[in-house]
């Protein structure tokens, strides 16, 4: 007789969506409404009765189709009533494009000897990159995660060790930010899908580089939207299952917030988080907007809050927090709320850091202003002196984000000289910005492009000019000298990854500050920064220094390797001389050239 191969016996796998194995996959659906569920596809010429799904319980349903693996393309098909709907995969990990099909996943990926260990968070250094603009290679055509590949060494070069990846879910179209996720289990197409994605965790890892993923959990949507009135039902013209139906649906990007007080919605939105953290090997998310997941209207009007959006992400943080303690979580809400970084055993939220608005406001008010005598130094001195529960490193400090730089905004040397973003006043009042993101209490970030002084506004279809790169190479260096300074490489500025920070000189007349940043202290660790914000040079400025001995000047702003237009104003080695002075106990003078910062420290 002749022999026959047997398939293994098919069997429904655990999990939602599709779930590949050796004999099929698994399609499992939460539909509570519907009546009948199918998956229909090209393998059975979209007809629903040939694979009809099995109600198990609580409005889940399942079957598995043998022989259907990964690559195949399907929908789910639903009947409520008299109404027909085909719907994409609330799970669907892979779509042919936004409002296409779903497709079974390739779960398999070859890591490798992928072992990555994240950086501690006080060395932290992002650089947030849109992946559309970045490195495209083609003016037509948006830039994808390979491209993205393609700059990792330049990336490490700089220093950085942390990039923030703008929202990469599928959108509709080929362009947008990335918060108007359809799909937020898939992976933009244009982008190059979900392998391509997992290439890029990988040989960011292999750079040293940990990659942060942007979520957004406030609201989906609101194109090309399959879970929109998913299973047919909805109340008040609402989106039915998978949002309020109610005043609490409204957000600023529609009436289309999740209704976090559904279990199933809420076990959506954790099994999201936990997929981009274990499956795909990313080190930590930065959660968009969680004060439109608290609250209504995004503000601390206790009549407008929403405490299951508060308890379901206290409830994915602690999760995160047992199971990958090293990873790390980020909230934009914004509001300068300590609760957002407070531990959940103390009623906070748990995330490990949150963008700072104070920060990035006041600094910013104080580059751009057209006048010195308008720079308010003392809101400065106030903010790089601040910290949310008594830890430096739970907020995120930057000059320039997406925000900042659209929506009617502009890169800071635009709004210092629109139209002149190259010249000598931009040039200076940016570099001392990043001099101070670089050297304040915080986890510093800069958004793709400063370091080589990217012009004009934000947009997603306007591409990277990475030729500025080489056209102003002396500005890179600028932030690569920064970054070392800051992650201490050179073993001689300890102090800017410690917790303890003291803003001693505040001189409001001449429009200079200096502060203290250490860890344990001593030689190696304390260390120094004055900052000019006039445009005015001073052969010896005097500022109080807490030890006796030498004090070496590591950077300097000014220094004509950075730009020829700099005046590369002496700045040198000082010997601490006995004496009270700004509360220190020694004191020492220095150069300082106009709109410049020094940092100054001793050697171990």
């Amino acid at each position: 007789m002749p022999q026959t191969t047997s398939l293994p016996t098919p069997t429904l796998q655990a999990g939602m969506g599709a779930i590949p194995h050796a004999a099929g996959t698994t399609f499992r659906v939460w539909a509570p409404h519907a009546e009948a569920v199918a998956v229909v596809g090209p393998f059975n010429d979209w007809h629903h009765q040939a694979h009809p799904l099995t109600h198990e319980a609580d409005g889940y349903w399942a079957a598995d189709v043998a022989g259907q693996g990964p690559g195949t393309e399907y929908k789910f098909w639903l009947r409520n009533g008299a109404r027909e709907l085909t719907r994409n995969d609330p799970y669907a990990r892979e779509v042919t494009h936004s409002a296409g099909s779903s497709v079974v996943p390739t779960l398999d990926f070859d890591w490798e000897d992928d072992h990555f260990a994240m950086p501690a968070w006080n060395t932290l250094v992002i650089y947030e990159l849109h992946v559309g603009t970045f490195n495209p290679q083609t003016a037509d055509q948006p830039g994808t995660f390979l491209d993205v590949v393609a700059k990792l060494d330049y990336l490490r070069g700089l220093g950085i060790n942390a990039i923030e990846v703008m929202p990469p879910t599928e959108f509709p179209g080929g362009r947008s930010w990335g918060y108007n996720p359809s799909h937020p289990f898939a992976l933009e197409t244009d982008y190059g899908g979900p392998q391509a994605f997992k290439e890029l965790v990988k040989q960011a890892h292999r750079h040293g580089i940990a990659v942060i993923l942007d979520v957004v959990y406030n609201h989906f949507g609101p194109g090309d939207l399959d879970l929109w009135q998913f299973d047919g039902w909805q109340e008040n013209e609402g989106g039915g299952i998978y949002f309020y139906n109610d005043w609490r649906a409204e957000t600023p990007w529609g009436h289309n917030r999740p209704d976090y007080s559904r279990p199933e919605v809420r076990r959506y939105i954790r099994d999201n988080a936990v997929m981009w953290l274990e499956d795909y090997r990313v080190d930590g998310l930065r959660c968009d907007s969680i004060s439109h997941i608290r609250n209504v209207d995004g503000t601390d009007d206790p009549s407008r809050n929403l405490p299951d959006g508060w308890s379901l992400m206290t409830w994915i943080n602690e999760e995160i927090q047992a199971r990958m303690p090293w990873k790390i979580t980020i909230a934009e809400d914004l509001q300068g709320n300590e609760y957002i970084t407070r531990p959940t055993d103390q009623e906070g939220q748990g995330f490990a850091s949150q963008w700072d608005a104070a920060f990035v406001n006041i600094l910013r008010d104080a580059l751009t202003a057209p006048h010195d005598a308008d720079r308010n130094l003392a809101a400065v001195a106030q903010t790089l002196g601040q910290r949310y529960n008594d830890d430096a490193f739970q907020r995120i400090i930057y000059t320039e984000s997406h925000d900042e730089v659209a929506n009617g905004k502009s890169r800071v040397a635009e709004e210092i000289m629109p139209g002149e973003a190259a010249s000598w006043f931009p040039k200076k009042r940016t570099t001392l910005g990043a001099a101070l993101v670089f050297t304040a209490p915080g986890v510093p970030m800069i958004f793709q492009g400063q370091e080589f002084l990217a012009d004009g506004y934000f947009s997603d279809d306007q591409p990277l000019q990475w030729q500025r790169a080489d056209d102003l190479r002396g500005l890179v260096h600028l932030y690569r000298d920064l970054i070392s300074l800051r992650r201490n490489l050179p073993g001689t500025t300890r102090g800017l990854t410690g917790q303890h920070t003291d803003v001693f000189h505040v001189n409001d007349e001449q429009k200079t500050l200096a502060f203290r940043r250490w860890d344990a202290g001593g030689p190696g660790d304390e260390t120094i920064i004055v900052a000019n914000f006039a445009d005015v040079s001073h052969e010896r400025y005097t500022i109080g220094l807490p030890a006796a001995g030498r004090w070496h000047v590591r950077f300097n702003s000014d220094w004509q390797g950075y730009d020829q237009d700099f005046g590369n104003f002496e700045s040198t080695t000082a010997e601490a001389e006995e004496g009270e002075y700004d509360g220190q106990p020694f004191h020492a003078a220095f150069g300082l050239a106009p709109y410049s910062v020094l940092i100054i420290s001793q050697d171990a």
